[in-house]
């Protein structure tokens, strides 16, 4: 007689899943380190949504924001009847996309270069030199560049005329105040922001820059296939995050150089100079909440666009 094959059963073990609160505490320390940012986010983020009904009433300080006379998309009409809404949106998201995109790049040529030097001393003094722009106030930054550029006693005139050259005159031409504030701008926050790229560049393993030196990689070649592999997680996450505040521009940067020079409006005026011009002597908060409101929606959607476009290439850089 022929002997069944016995069959085996196995068995499979039941996962259970974690409720909630079960992660809670497993994960309470975790939790309680991001306690302040979560704490900051709900005070000054959530909190703060209803406020946005301002944007649709016509609002009075005696009735409140709530019982204020409703007036619907009645103060959206202060941007898009003046005719210069895609001007003053194309410049802002122009402006901006030059800072984001330009900024990244020298930040991490910055902290690449600061990885590369061997002097501990020099490292450390190269730093809080390109460190310290960041905390110049844009008033002094506007009298810097006025001092530089101005056309009868500016340093560059003055050089200009000592070689017998013509002077130039650049506050009567839009032209090239795109190229001088996108430097301006440079100067002044590349240094800050290379401290990200510069913990990022620091965290990465020494044993696989070890191995690559030995294996005969140069220093183009570790830059290459090591550092700015591990540096595209945290650019990446950096260019989300500024996504959001694209529509938002520099008012103290913009208004401080170009000021009230209307020869210069057509390249360089941006929503929150505009608004100040145009709000200045009859400022209300209901203008200024649909201003902010109209922003918002653009630099919302602008980060789930790009977020959903990152997602479809790699979902694991993807904010969500």
């Amino acid at each position: 007689m022929k002997k069944r094959k016995s069959a085996t059963i196995q068995s499979i073990p039941i996962v259970n899943k974690r409720t909630f609160w079960q992660n809670v505490v497993k994960y309470r320390i975790l939790i309680l380190m991001c306690l302040p940012a979560i704490i900051f986010f709900f005070a000054f983020s959530y909190m703060p949504l209803p406020g946005i009904w301002v944007a649709f009433v016509k609002y009075n300080y005696r009735l409140g924001i709530f019982n204020s006379p409703f007036v619907g998309l009645k103060n959206f009409e202060f941007l898009y009847t003046s005719g210069k809404l895609f001007e003053l949106t194309r410049n802002t998201i122009l402006y901006n996309l030059a800072f984001i995109i330009l900024g990244n790049l020298v930040a991490i040529i910055i902290a690449i270069l600061l990885n590369e030097l061997r002097s501990k001393w020099f490292k450390k003094v190269s730093q809080t030199m390109m460190f310290l722009p960041y905390f110049i106030s844009h008033v002094l930054v506007g009298f810097l560049v006025y001092n530089i550029l101005n056309y009868d006693t500016g340093f560059v005139n003055t050089i200009l005329t000592n070689f017998g050259l013509e002077k130039w005159a650049p506050y009567s031409d839009a032209g090239v105040w795109p190229v001088i504030l996108v430097i301006v701008q440079l100067w002044q926050v590349s240094g800050y922001n290379s401290v990200v790229y510069f913990a990022a560049v620091m965290g990465i393993d020494s044993e696989i820059v070890e191995a690559a030196r030995v294996d005969g990689a140069n220093g183009f070649q570790k830059i290459k296939y090591i550092i700015l592999p591990s540096l595209k997680p945290t650019m990446i996450i950096l260019l989300l995050f500024a996504m959001g505040g694209i529509v938002k521009g520099n008012f103290g940067l913009f208004y401080n150089i170009i000021g009230s020079n209307s020869l210069l409006y057509p390249t360089t005026d941006i929503i929150e100079t505009y608004v100040y011009r145009a709000t200045i002597t009859n400022f209300n908060f209901s203008t200024a909440s649909a201003i902010g409101l109209y922003q918002s929606i653009i630099g919302f959607l602008m980060v789930m666009g790009c977020n959903f476009v990152v997602k479809k290439i790699d979902k694991d850089y993807a904010l969500f």
